[in-house]
């Protein structure tokens, strides 16, 4: 339904360049165009898509870090795209973000306490100076810290203590909405496994909405409720996650699940059936952009542009022509045997976290040794 949309994005548009002039050869960088999204309030909702695609920078537009060239942000009822001043300010303390690097987004001059009390002096001024470390404390406990690391600095933590950090900052100032761009990409795997299970556990403890931008299936596979898979700066296909892995229309879809690595598998095994490389976002090919790539490829797919439409069911969009003429099998039966594999990955991983304790956003299980 309509009211449990917090955040949707229509025909939203961001071109960086001008194109050049007598004295410029700059080209126009077409990285987002023409994506619309629709995010329900509670969800975990994944943007997936590999490196050049404009995840990133669909995200930055979402929080209204960047202002689109055309097309508009609403969030909770109320266009954004615009938004100054005192508004601008109040918006941020509903909508944080985490950053992918826990180390270059902390200040290193400054105490965890001072980090993570920070958001607490601008968006909730009339609290005390005792309340406001009483609130750091209860924020680092949440996060799976000692209220005592207050003191402590960022060079003194690991990798996925300042990611830890991260979170307790965004989460300072009561926000609605958090979207955390690549939030454990620069974790090790193991520690990858704890923040996914801390991320699940804060969005249904706290009713947060979530909006991870990722390029790792394996990872969204298990945290997300919905996803949509980008690809040149276009949306490819939407959905259910459990029905984009279980039956992905698209061919770059189905690329990228196949790309995924298997425990015990052979090199050949992970290979994705698509060819070349990403196009450049200043000239994107006519038509279907993934066209110049795509094994299935046809010549309507050089010159007319597919939209999304309803493939498995309303909610399970995709944007190819012959989505449902093509056979995939093959793909999916690769799909599939991975997909297992790494969901076997990740049981062992939030089996040996958090005590034992199973928890994400979908189901939660409890395994103790």
């Amino acid at each position: 339904m309509k009211n449990d949309v917090i955040l949707e994005a229509v025909d939203v548009v961001k071109h960086f360049g001008d194109g050049g002039g007598w004295l410029s050869r700059s080209p126009v960088v077409q990285a987002v165009d023409g994506v619309s999204l629709q995010v329900r309030r509670g969800e975990t909702f994944a943007i997936v898509g590999e490196s050049g695609c404009g995840k990133s920078t669909l995200a930055r537009l979402l929080l209204r870090l960047l202002t689109p060239t055309s097309g508009k942000v609403m969030f909770d009822g109320h266009e954004i795209s615009g938004t100054k001043g005192a508004a601008l300010k109040k918006l941020r303390g509903d909508m944080q973000f985490i950053f992918q690097d826990p180390f270059s987004s902390l200040n290193p001059r400054m105490t965890i306490g001072k980090l993570v009390g920070e958001p607490l002096e601008v968006h909730a001024p009339d609290l005390s100076a005792q309340e406001r470390r009483d609130k750091v404390a209860e924020l680092l406990r949440k996060v799976g810290l000692r209220p005592e690391h207050a003191g402590r600095y960022p060079h003194e933590f690991s990798g996925g203590q300042r990611q830890r950090i991260g979170i307790a900052r965004a989460l300072a100032s009561g926000p609605k909405l958090v979207i955390g761009d690549e939030p454990v990409s620069a974790l090790d795997v193991s520690v990858q496994a704890q923040v996914i299970n801390l991320l699940g556990d804060l969005s249904r403890d706290l009713g947060l909405t979530l909006v991870i931008i990722a390029h790792d299936l394996g990872v969204i596979r298990h945290m997300s409720d919905r996803v949509a898979v980008m690809y040149l700066g276009r949306i490819v296909e939407s959905g259910p996650t459990a029905e984009v892995y279980a039956k992905p229309r698209h061919p770059y879809t189905q690329a990228l699940l196949a790309s995924i690595p298997s425990m015990g598998g052979k090199p050949e095994d992970h290979k994705a059936n698509v060819l070349g490389e990403m196009p450049s976002p200043s000239a994107p090919p006519p038509g279907c952009r993934f066209h110049t790539r795509c094994p299935f490829a046809q010549a309507k797919c050089k010159t007319d542009t597919p939209v999304l439409s309803a493939a498995e069911s309303d909610d399970h969009r995709v944007a190819c022509h012959f989505w449902d003429t093509l056979d995939t099998s093959a793909p999916l039966a690769a799909t599939t045997q991975q997909s297992k594999a790494a969901e076997a990955r990740f049981a062992l991983y939030r089996a040996a976290t958090e005590g034992g304790t199973v928890t994400h956003k979908t189901q939660q299980t409890t395994e103790r040794t």
